[in-house]
């Protein structure tokens, strides 16, 4: 086990390991350190990269801004590879952090899942596990643009992408779904599942000119309509988003205090929520 130097101007302590769950190694980055006597929210987060891209440098901004926030964040490099398997991996991951909880972010720490871009996708379809499996329980769900319609043809893509003819995020969700089969499946689309009851409450963050701002904030309706508890909201300085939060070693975005400010609410509104 080893300490990366810091990749943004955040303070952060990060620490990268090599982990053992469901009969696979999969590399995660541990950041921040827990004070004695003190409990934290403990984050499981997954990087963008449209499915193909991406690696836990890319998921540095994130991460860091989580931990800004006053979360321990376990951040995932799982494999790029079509569907089931990140979220398997991704699961089995979550199950390893339910686990070492108090010794991650301290006694009766709360367990949250994020992702930003394609790994908000993520973190929503193994919210969907974790509800089907009944375990672990879970805080909340922290969505940054997720990546959550294969049609790709909302208004706000099509703003984003113009006249252009290729289309990374197009191109993402054909390799990622192996099969058309596969499009049906909710942890795979969890922006078009059929059930949403029993989900945590979830933070969706968006910017005002983002790609993925339509199919976010459609989905955080879908989420309110089942009940749910749904917070959004939408930086109108979120320049370049998704992409700008993938950067690695990229200057602290414009807004990142206002992110933090929400995530800092957000853990504070679910603080003391009776767990599921």
């Amino acid at each position: 086990m080893s300490t990366t130097p810091a990749a943004s101007s955040l303070p952060s302590i990060r620490t990268d390991s090599t982990i053992q769950v469901a009969g696979q190694e999969v590399a995660v980055r541990v950041y921040g350190k827990k004070p004695a006597g003190q409990v934290h929210p403990l984050v499981v987060h997954f990087h963008g990269g449209a499915f193909v891209s991406g690696d836990l440098d890319n998921g540095c901004t994130v991460a860091s801004l989580l931990e800004a926030a006053g979360a321990r964040v376990v951040s995932v490099a799982y494999p790029l590879s079509p569907f089931p398997q990140p979220l398997e991996t991704g699961y089995a991951v979550l199950q390893w952090a339910y686990k070492q909880r108090t010794r991650l972010a301290g006694h009766g720490a709360l367990v949250y899942l994020a992702g930003e871009e394609a790994g908000g996708n993520l973190a929503a379809g193994v919210a969907l596990m974790a509800r089907d499996q009944s375990h672990p329980p879970l805080a909340g769900q922290i969505l940054l643009s997720p990546m959550l319609d294969p049609c790709v043809g909302t208004a706000s893509l099509r703003a984003a992408t113009g006249t252009a003819t290729a289309c990374k995020w197009a191109d993402g969700w054909f390799k990622f779904l192996g099969c058309t089969r596969d499009a049906e499946h909710p942890y795979a689309v969890p922006g078009a599942a059929q059930r949403l009851a029993g989900l945590p409450p979830s933070l969706v963050m968006v910017g005002s000119e983002d790609p993925m701002h339509d199919e976010a904030l459609a989905y955080a309706d879908r989420l309110e309509a089942a009940g749910l508890s749904v917070t959004r909201h939408v930086f109108n300085q979120a320049e370049q988003w998704p992409d700008a939060l993938l950067q690695p070693g990229a200057p602290v975005c414009p807004c990142a205090d206002e992110v933090q400010t929400q995530i800092r609410h957000f853990f504070e509104a679910t603080r003391c929520r009776p767990p599921p």
